[in-house]
């Protein structure tokens, strides 16, 4: 098949740092060029890729300092997009809804994967405008606040087996890996981590004036306190030692997260999670088996007790079994077939 993957532009594919859906994008986009497949990649210029790169502009946004305008490439990527949409068998977009008028008014087969939260009231009039949108979701969570459209799947995301090395014994300390926004819970991670007795170490992208706020209110008198490390943002080779190092994972978020991909991340290192039970989490995670879940402080501090009674093969057996990304691109490829056997069903 001939297929086009059109990526945002905010980070390369992969990532040099923090990315999730650039991430996806970049194991889906090598794993289809493996199978085969004639892949084009719309994306930043810095992206490294097996596949056809149509780069639409020098640099990932958000490291570029000179971009003051973050939706201007992105609709010019969409104007490229539609001029060449005839050349391919399936145009796969993973924008969200920005594309949501071409897409419709330019006739060819589409796909749009939403990696994003969708629980916000003003998406609601805006998918039912554009309801005939053939669309997948990364858990059946995600699908909760609107489910009236058009879901095809649920395709859990996936990484590539060799990409972290499993750690048979137990480190030492928590991990928190993440973005540093009052919803993903660093400051609870803490007092979980102190109230357990167990050092913290902390890795976190600080993005916006929301994110450097809390930081500063919550975070930072809290490293004065011994057993606290905060480490900044890390880079996808130090993710591996810094999570396989970990006893667990530590994940108390406060909002319905679509999948978490550190969940995963933690896995394949053998790592297991102590999580609030949010969104897609009791999707990912097994509480006795792979994780521990609760809804409160206490129940995380009460459940890291018993961290030892997890199997760490076990949890990188879970991964290598439902979270690969040989895995995510079959379920991929299915759907691309499917939509190809319906001659002109998803085109408009």
């Amino acid at each position: 098949m001939r297929i086009a993957q059109i990526s945002p532009l905010y980070e390369s594919v992969p990532p040099k740092l923090y990315g999730g859906t650039e991430r996806i994008v970049s194991y889906l986009t090598e794993d289809l060029v493996r199978q085969g497949h004639e892949v084009t990649l719309f994306a930043s210029g810095d992206s490294l890729t097996t596949a056809e790169l149509r780069p639409v502009c020098t640099r990932s946004l958000r490291l570029d300092p000179n971009c003051r305008d973050q939706l201007a490439p992105h609709l010019l990527m969409l104007e490229q997009v539609a001029r060449e949409a005839a050349a391919f068998d399936l145009v796969h977009y993973h924008l969200d809804y920005l594309h949501f008028p071409t897409t419709r008014r330019i006739p060819h087969r589409h796909l749009t994967t939403t990696h994003g939260r969708l629980d916000i009231p003003d998406f609601i009039p805006l998918y039912r405008e554009f309801q005939e949108m053939p669309l997948v979701s990364i858990s059946d969570s995600q699908r909760h606040p609107l489910g009236f459209v058009n879901w095809q799947r649920t395709i859990y995301h996936g990484l590539p087996e060799d990409l972290y090395s499993f750690h048979e014994g137990p480190g030492s300390y928590l991990a928190f890996l993440g973005r540093m926004s009052p919803e993903k819970g660093c400051y609870q991670a803490i007092q979980i981590a102190r109230r357990a007795g167990i050092p913290i170490k902390i890795a976190a992208k600080i993005d916006g004036k929301i994110e450097r706020d809390y930081f500063e209110a919550k975070i930072r008198p809290q490293l004065a306190e011994p057993g606290v490390d905060f480490l900044g943002e890390i880079s996808e080779k130090e993710k591996g030692p810094f999570l396989g190092g970990a006893r667990a994972l530590v994940f108390p978020i406060s909002w319905p997260e679509p999948f978490g991909l550190v969940m995963i991340e933690a896995l394949a290192c053998g790592t297991p999670v102590l999580a609030f039970s949010c969104g897609s989490v009791p999707e990912i995670l097994e509480h006795g088996v792979t994780a521990y879940l609760g809804r409160t402080v206490a129940d995380l501090v009460a459940a890291a007790e018993l961290l030892d009674d997890l199997d760490r093969r076990k949890c990188r057996e879970v991964f290598e079994q439902r979270f690969s990304s040989l895995r995510m691109m079959k379920d991929y490829e299915q759907i691309y077939l499917s939509a190809m056997s319906k001659a002109g069903s998803w085109t408009r």
